[in-house]
């Protein structure tokens, strides 16, 4: 028996990395999935990935009004949500004296408020049971140097899914979180970390390597399936042991 058979499923950011290795392992448990992505290529590309019985919708992560936008092309493409993954965010990275209102602003829309409003859009058509997980970080446990900003949105989240599954639990509506250490994604690319730079990070993980977006993707099917029923305002920390050091 598939995990997630006849489950209907939204994963924000579902175009790339940790997002499109979780559609990828959706489908193959059996959802029906819809993704979001902010830009035309990452859109276009994931359509081709994910083949035409995927729902891929442009959208802001940032933007208040693009989550109800979301939340109606969901509704109208599926009638309701079984599982939400809140996947969608930016890392930004820069010491304290370098950061503006504006980059601090960008960072916390496309982590947190987005996603909060989204979730408040797409209340109304949870099924009850249902899951949301949220993606945060061990960069919410740890004091690595330049994530000051992106380290707070994390535990904003975190905070959230305790806060959230008090909240929503009457509801049938369960909130996890997982929070990934390095993970091979594009991410590392996007914000200027060369061979050097990636060499000094895996040394700083146990088991001396950054992990495969398909170990992430697992945690959620776990999640977001019915075998985690009794898992509520829970984070699993999928890291190689970098917390612990």
């Amino acid at each position: 028996m598939k995990r997630l058979q006849g489950k209907r499923a939204l994963i924000t950011g579902g175009t790339s990395g940790i997002g499109l290795e979780t559609a990828k392992e959706f489908l193959a448990e059996g959802a029906r999935v819809a993704v979001t992505g902010s830009s035309a290529k990452s859109i276009e590309e994931a359509r081709k990935v994910l083949g035409k019985d995927v729902l891929v919708i442009q959208a802001d992560a940032g933007d208040v009004a693009a989550q109800q936008d979301v939340a109606r092309q969901v509704k109208e493409a599926m009638g309701g949500l079984d599982i939400l993954f809140v996947n969608a965010g930016i890392g930004d990275f820069r010491p304290v004296e370098n950061w503006d209102e504006a980059g601090y602003d960008r960072s916390f829309a496309i982590n947190v408020k987005g996603p909060y409003f989204l979730i408040q859009a797409l209340l109304p058509l949870f099924a009850n049971p249902a899951s949301i997980v949220l993606n945060a970080s061990i960069n919410a446990h740890i004091g690595m140097p330049m994530s000051s900003i992106y380290a707070a949105t994390k535990a904003a989240l975190l905070s959230m899914a305790r806060t959230l599954s008090g909240e929503l639990i009457s509801r049938g509506i369960r909130v996890n979180a997982i929070s990934p250490g390095p993970i091979a994604t594009p991410l590392h690319g996007k914000i200027g970390m060369d061979d050097e730079a990636v060499k000094g990070l895996v040394a700083q993980i146990p088991v001396a390597r950054r992990g495969d977006t398909a170990e992430i993707a697992k945690a959620v099917v776990f999640f977001a399936s019915d075998e985690s029923t009794f898992t509520v305002g829970s984070e699993l920390i999928i890291d190689g042991g970098m917390a612990t050091l």
